[in-house]
Order: C-alpha cells, then sequence, then structure tokens
C-alpha cells in the first residue's frame, strides 16, 4: 500500500525520493570502534572530512555517549576519520580533549557496501599551543557541526532513550522509509534501551517494520514484565535495503555482546523487520548463541506482489521495496540458509483484513496469508498462532501479547533448565608484552569443544575484561586462544575443562605483527552491494595461487580443502591461510609488500600494501579484471 502513495506523491516529493535513492546507491558506511587509553567517560564525537583548498569539509559526524562502535555514511572518495572526547557538548574540539587519529592511509570509500574495523584509541589530550593532526589537518578548535540547543543525540548501541521521543515518533519512523539516508545521518541505525542495563534480567529486542518506529511497540512495552526483562529497541531507516539492515543489526549487536556479555536474548519482530531478523539470524546466529528465541507478528514471508508493481511502474523506488518484492532475490533467497539450532522460533500472523481491490486475497490488511504463512516459515516454527486481527492491531492485541507472555515464560524455564547442566566460568587476563602500545584491536576469545558435537564459541572481549570473570560456558573441555588483529598471542591456546568445580585463570601476551588479510568480492552491482552492505566472498573461481613478496620475504599459499573455515585456528597458530575467496598472512615484518593472486581465466591481481606490526588496515574487497 506505501508502495502505491508514492503514484499520488508531488513532483517535488518525487523527485527527493529519487535523490535519495541516488545517494544510497552511491554512499559507503564506515564502521570502527572508539576507545582510549585516557581515563573518559563523556560524549565522544567521530567524524570523515575532506580537505579542499586547505580546508576541512566534514561529509559526516556521529556523536557517542560514551567511547564504542560508531557507523558514518559518506559518498565515494577518500576521507580521513578523527574522533575526540566532547566534555562539553559543543562539538569542537577543544583543549585538553583527548583526541585520535585514524593513522592508516586514507579511507577509500568505493560508493558501496560497507568498511569495518576503523577504529581508533584516543591516545593523547588536544593541546591550544600545539595544533594535532599536522599530517590531515585536525586542530584545536575544528568544529564538526554547529553547536546543539540541547543534549546531542548518541547513535551509540545502548543509548538511553524514552518512548515519547520526538525521534521515535510515528512521522520520524516515515521519514526514515522515505528518506533513509537523510534518517541514518541524523538519527542514525541503533539499538535503544529504556533502562539501564541490568544483568539479572533478560534482553528482549524488539524491532519494528517498513515505515515503523520504536512507538510501535507501546502496549507491548507497557505490559512486559520489566521485573524480568529489558526491552532493547532495533530503529533503523526502514527505506534502506534489508541486507544493509541486517548487517547493522550485526554489528550493533556484536558492539553490545562485547560490552556486556549478555547470557541470554530474545527476539521480537513485526512485518518487514522480521525479514531483517532472520537475515541476520541465518547469517550471524551461530555468533550469537545467546539468542534463544525468536517470534514474528505479520511477516511477509512470501514478499508483497505490490512491492513487485511498485518497482515495475513507480517514478521513484525506495530501496526496501527491491527485498520486499515476491519474485525479488531476497525473499527467493531468505530461507536457504536455516536459523541456529538451538533457537525456538514462533509464528505469529493475523487474518482480520478486508477485501478490497488491492488486496483480493485473505490478508490482515496488508499482508497476504499466502505471504504470512509461507510453508518455509511454517516448517521451521514451534508452533503457530493465529489471530483475527489486521497488521496494526495485532499489536496491540491482550490476546496476542498473553501468548507472547506465555512464550516468554516458556523460554526462561528452558533457560533455567540449562542452568541445571552446571555451566561454568573463566578467567582471562590479557597484556601487551610493551605496555606503552596501545591497540585499537579489540581480543576475541576462542574456545574450541575437543567433543565434536558441541559448537564453538566466539567471545568478543573488551578492554576493561581483562582479569574479569567471563561466562557462563557450557561444561566441557575446550582449547582456548586469544585473536586480535595485528597480534600475536602467547601461547597461542591452552587446554582448559570448564564446570561447576572451579574458574580457571589463564593468560595471554599479544605482540605486535605485520598482518595481511582480505578476500575477492564476488561480482555485484551497486545494487546488490548497497550502502552497509556486506559484500560477500566470490565463489564463481579457481585461484591458482597467491604470493605475497617484499624482496626478502617470500609467502605463497593456495585456497584450503577444508570443508569448514579454519582463519582462526591458522592465526592462533600463527599460520598464513586461504580459504575459499579469503587469504591471511601473518608474522610479517614491517614494510612494503606486492600481493599478486593467479586465478585461473583471469589476469594477475598485483598490488603493494605497506604492512605495520600493530597496526591492521581495512582491505576492500579485491576485483578482478575481466576474464582472458
Amino acid at each position: 500500500m506505501l508502495a502505491l502513495l508514492c503514484f499520488s506523491l508531488s513532483a517535488c516529493s518525487l523527485a527527493r525520493i529519487k535523490e535519495e535513492a541516488k545517494t544510497f546507491y552511491s554512499s559507503t558506511v564506515l564502521a570502527g570502534d572508539v576507545s582510549s587509553a585516557l581515563a573518559w567517560d563523556k560524549p565522544v564525537v567521530v567524524a570523515a572530512y575532506t580537505r579542499r583548498n586547505g580546508k576541512i569539509e566534514i561529509a559526516h559526524y556521529t556523536v557517542l555517549h560514551e567511547a564504542g562502535g560508531y557507523e558514518l555514511i559518506v559518498q565515494k572518495g577518500e576521507y580521513a576519520l578523527f574522533a575526540f572526547g566532547d566534555a562539553n557538548g559543543n562539538l569542537t574540539l577543544d583543549p585538553g580533549e583527548p583526541v585520535a587519529e585514524y593513522g592508516m592511509a586514507p579511507v577509500r570509500a568505493s560508493g558501496t557496501g560497507s568498511l569495518v574495523n576503523l577504529d581508533l584509541v584516543m591516545s593523547h589530550k588536544a593541546q591550544s599551543a600545539i595544533p594535532i593532526g599536522t599530517a590531515v589537518g585536525t586542530a584545536v578548535g575544528t568544529a564538526v557541526g554547529a553547536r546543539p540547543s540541547g543534549k546531542p543525540h548518541s547513535t551509540q548501541v545502548g543509548a538511553i532513550a524514552t518512548l515519547d521521543d520526538p525521534l521515535f515518533s510515528a512521522d520520524a519512523g516515515r521519514r526514515g522509509y522515505w528518506a533513509p539516508v537523510d534518517f541514518f545521518k541524523e538519527v542514525g541505525g541503533n539499538i535503544y534501551f529504556l533502562e539501564e542495563y541490568d544483568p539479572r534480567k533478560t534482553p528482549v529486542l524488539f524491532v519494528h517494520g517498513a515505515a515503523g518506529s520504536p512507538q510501535d511497540w507501546a502496549y507491548f512495552l507497557q505490559h512486559l514484565d520489566r521485573s524480568r526483562y529489558q526491552p532493547w529497541i532495533f530503529y533503523y531507516p526502514s527505506g534502506s535495503s534489508l541486507d544493509s539492515m541486517s548487517y547493522l543489526l550485526y554489528w550493533n549487536l556484536g558492539n553490545l555482546q562485547r560490552r556486556y556479555h549478555f547470557e541470554r536474548l530474545y527476539l521480537t519482530a513485526h512485518s518487514m523487520g522480521s525479514l531483517v531478523v532472520r537475515s541476520f539470524l541465518a547469517d550471524y546466529g551461530d555468533q550469537f548463541p545467546a539468542a534463544k528465541l525468536f517470534i514474528t507478528l505479520s511477516a511477509p514471508w512470501g514478499g508483497d506482489t505490490l512491492a513487485d508493481q511498485g518497482v515495475a511502474y513507480s517514478p521513484a523506488v525506495i530501496p526496501s521495496w527491491h527485498d520486499v518484492r515476491a519474485g525479488g532475490r531476497f525473499v527467493q533467497t531468505l530461507f536457504q540458509k536455516p536459523l541456529p539450532r538451538e533457537l525456538d522460533y514462533y509464528l505469529f500472523f493475523g487474518h482480520g483484513g478486508r477485501y478490497s481491490l488491492l488486496r483480493p486475497a485473505s490478508n490482515d490488511g496488508v499482508i497476504t496469508l499466502a505471504s504470512q504463512l509461507r510453508a518455509d516459515a511454517q516448517s521451521e516454527a514451534r508452533r503457530v498462532f493465529g489471530y483475527d486481527e489486521d497488521h496494526v492491531s495485532i499489536l496491540s492485541s491482550p490476546q496476542v501479547f498473553a501468548q507472547y507472555a506465555a512464550l516468554l515464560k516458556e523460554a526462561d524455564q528452558r533457560g533455567s533448565d540449562a542452568h541445571a547442566a552446571a555451566k561454568g566460568n573463566l578467567r582471562v587476563t590479557f597484556t601487551y608484552a610493551r605496555p606503552e602500545e596501545i591497540s585499537a584491536s579489540t581480543p576475541v576469545l576462542i574456545l574450541t569443544p575437543l567433543d565434536a558435537a558441541h559448537e564453538r564459541i566466539v567471545w568478543p572481549l573488551g578492554a576493561r575484561d581483562s582479569g574479569r570473570e567471563l561466562g557462563p560456558f557450557p561444561p566441557g573441555t575446550y582449547n582456548v586462544g586469544l585473536v586480535a588483529r595485528a597480534f600475536k598471542t602467547t601461547p597461542a591456546s591452552t587446554q582448559v575443562t570448564i564446570g561447576p568445580g572451579g574458574i580457571p585463570d589463564l593468560a595471554f601476551q599479544l605482540t605486535p605483527q605485520g598482518i595481511l588479510s582480505g578476500y575477492i568480492g564476488a561480482d555485484v552491482t551497486p545494487a546488490d552491494n548497497p550502502a552497509g552492505s556486506f559484500r560477500a566472498g566470490r565463489r564463481d573461481i579457481e585461484i591458482e595461487s597467491i604470493v605475497l613478496t617484499n624482496g626478502t620475504d617470500r609467502r605463497e599459499i593456495a585456497p584450503s580443502a577444508d570443508a569448514r573455515d579454519r582463519t582462526l585456528e591458522a592465526n592462533m597458530a600463527g599460520q598464513d591461510y586461504s580459504f575459499k575467496s579469503f587469504f591471511s598472512f601473518v608474522g610479517l615484518n614491517e614494510g612494503r609488500y606486492e600481493l599478486t593472486i593467479t586465478v585461473k581465466g583471469y589476469p594477475s591481481y598485483r598490488q603493494t600494501y605497506d604492512v605495520v606490526p600493530g597496526k591492521y588496515g581495512y582491505v576492500t574487497p579485491i576485483d578482478l579484471s575481466a576474464p582472458n
């Protein structure tokens, strides 16, 4: 129905929508983490900029309420990045405020996809007498924007918000649908808290649908048992591509997992938001063992034929329409990957719609029953529940919520049963070989069970986790190692038994090492790899060799025949490794290297890279030249 509204819009509105779509398909999302070697618990500003005629031009900036993950969106081009602590909220770098600059080569945005791991460390203070950042031009007095009249809006995950905030209104949600780039620049795409994090409560993540907002969940939030659950809200520009929003959800939840190490997570989604969450769970769910419950309401699992018509005939097309099309790639491939096996899924649908010329079939007023009850979705659901509600009223139905609350309690009970299985904890300490060296690379703890029947556990860490008790983990014997980009870990791994009988103490030391890693990107168009999405690796090629040389050192690897990606294990063991189109060279000395990749039927790829131990530079997906 929203698609057809486009036909009645004014020429001016259509022009704005066209310009938004054009900007979206020529933009790149830059993401990374800001940390501080100095004591700092106040807001942080992160910005991407270019220089023209000796002046700084801010492409995009964002405000974080504390150090942590950030996302920026920029057009195709080269950018420098910097971050600073903003004690007084004036959006200006003042003397005494901590500052960081991205020290690797300029960031080259291709105008598609995303670049991640652009990490910064605030390690010194700005001084009024000595301009900082002479290499790139940032100095005391640099302002990223006009001083706000009130408290700046935080785009950092975990920001505390109130449901009646104007940014959470229905009007704001619709703006995120019709103008997703403008929305992302101002509001971001973020998981908000309605209260301070409480480790005793289970997080319940709510995800709205097309043109939706956090206020859509008002009834659920009002009746949720807040003594047992803490609501989190994923608020995103719903006019963006669903691949992009799925990857954004992955990025946001990863930052929260690193910060809080939540043990359980329940996910609830309405309408199109269900597609975003399922895509996230299918692609990245194995990295989030805490995800135990997934409930969807009025999900268009089979797509929407009106979106097909909108794409075909509308004079202006919203990016998300391409993904909601019944005949589109996103919907057609959505169920190719299964949900995580430890996750319980329940499907709620509505059938309270009325007959209309636009919806002649049974429907909930917006989505047909055939789409809501797609066979693939029913087959993976533990139970299916139907209600005489329409697409909107299903979010405020007492009967719907009563069943929803019962499912939460069932999940709690299964969680209690799991606790009886004698889980255990670890205490992990990690230090750097030279204390004066500051790493922007956050470590990841890897627990590989000796029992092949169990899954490997990937546990992201933050600097504050060193020396802390971590867990709980399922009981058993594991090989435990630590991976940090551009650092070698000693010992590489150690074997421990986890259970209720004690808390093993592990210690690792991180020493800088050179690393060069990357992959050959899938052959895609900008529409296949829109702003904020992850570009997959190429699978239709035969790599013959990957060679790295710098005159004194020569390394050569070929793709492994392993059925499973063992990149993490190879990294911990200090071994070069290649899997499918991905490769990684480790233990490199500082210097300039030439990379040569030989692919059957294609001209050889050659490029030089500068390697600095302890510093991990992003690597854009490699594009091959036209076949021979």
